[in-house]
């Protein structure tokens, strides 16, 4: 008859991260998933001036705080692209919610 005997070790490890560092991983997390526009689905609210844009996008941000929004520019244009979304079916839902506020919307698949 054979025995085995297995040891293993316990261990705590403890990491301190400064708070700042999990912001700036927000942020790129952020910034990431703006940038994967061709897969994605979006609903454009505002086309203009730059100020025009930037009214628009706070308006946007206060109303509708579960979408997020971008400001892209097209020359001659600024143009207001609002959430993210993996369906048709997902971003044409909330078009209709957003038609309510803003008039001359629509729905867009942006290419990269």
């Amino acid at each position: 008859m054979t025995t085995n005997r297995i040891t293993a070790q316990n261990s705590n490890l403890s990491v301190n991260q400064d708070p700042k560092f999990e912001q700036l991983l927000n942020e790129k997390r952020k910034s990431n998933t703006n940038l994967s526009y061709s897969d994605r689905y979006k609903i454009q609210i505002f086309n203009g001036a730059s100020e025009g844009a930037k009214k628009t996008l706070n308006e946007f941000r206060q109303e509708f705080k579960n979408l997020d929004g971008t400001i892209i520019f097209n020359t001659p244009n600024y143009k207001v692209w609002v959430g993210n979304f993996r369906t048709r079916m997902e971003a044409e839902r909330n078009l209709v919610d957003i038609q309510r506020k803003y008039k001359n919307v629509f729905l867009i698949k942006p290419n990269k």
